[in-house]
C-alpha cells in the first residue's frame, strides 16, 4: 500500500521532470503538441477498442463460448487507452506497452495467472467456513427418493424437564 501511495504521489513529478527535459531538447510547443496528439490518439484507442471488444464478446457469446480472452483483452486495451489519455510521456510509453499485442498477451497471461492462483487460495479457505446462513441453514431441505421436504432444525430445550 506504501509503494503504491509512493508511486500516486512520485508519478506526477517524474511527468513534469520527462517533460521539462523533452521540451528542452525539442522545444515547449512541439513537446505540448505531443503531449495534445497522444490524448487525442488516446480518445480514439478507448472508442475503436471498445466497440470492437463488444463485437468480439458478442461473437463468441453466440459461439457458446465464455469471452474471457476477449474481457482481458479489451481491459488491457482500455488501461493503455486510459494511459494514453493521461498527460506525460511516461504514461503514454506505458499505454505504448499495454497496446502492443506481445506486451499485451504477456500482461494477460500474468494478470490470468494471479486470477486463477487467487481463486485456488479462495476455493481452498471455502470449505472449512460453515454455510452462509449458519448451521441451520445447512440443515433446511432434506431430499428422500427425489422429492424435497422442507423444514427446520430447532434446537431441544434440555435444561427444562417437561421438554
Amino acid at each position: 500500500m506504501r509503494a503504491f501511495l509512493l508511486l500516486f504521489l512520485l508519478f506526477p513529478v517524474l511527468e513534469l521532470y520527462v517533460f521539462f527535459k523533452v521540451s528542452t531538447a525539442i522545444g515547449f510547443f512541439p513537446a505540448l503538441l505531443l503531449i495534445i496528439a497522444g490524448s487525442a490518439l488516446g480518445v480514439l484507442v478507448m472508442r475503436v477498442a471498445g466497440l470492437a471488444t463488444v463485437l468480439r464478446t458478442r461473437a463468441s457469446l453466440q459461439r457458446g463460448e465464455l469471452p474471457a480472452e476477449q474481457m482481458f483483452n479489451g481491459l488491457v486495451t482500455a488501461v493503455g487507452g486510459v494511459l494514453l489519455i493521461v498527460p506525460g510521456f511516461i504514461s503514454d510509453l506505458l499505454a505504448v506497452l499495454c497496446l502492443l499485442p506481445f506486451t499485451r498477451h504477456f500482461l494477460i497471461r500474468k494478470v490470468r495467472e494471479r486470477a486463477q492462483a487467487q481463486a485456488m487460495r479462495q476455493r481452498a479457505f471455502a470449505d472449512d467456513m460453515p454455510p452462509p446462513g449458519g448451521p441451520a441453514q445447512a440443515y433446511r431441505a432434506h431430499v428422500i427418493e427425489g422429492e424435497v421436504i422442507e423444514g427446520e432444525v430447532v434446537g431441544r430445550d434440555t435444561s427444562r424437564p417437561d421438554r
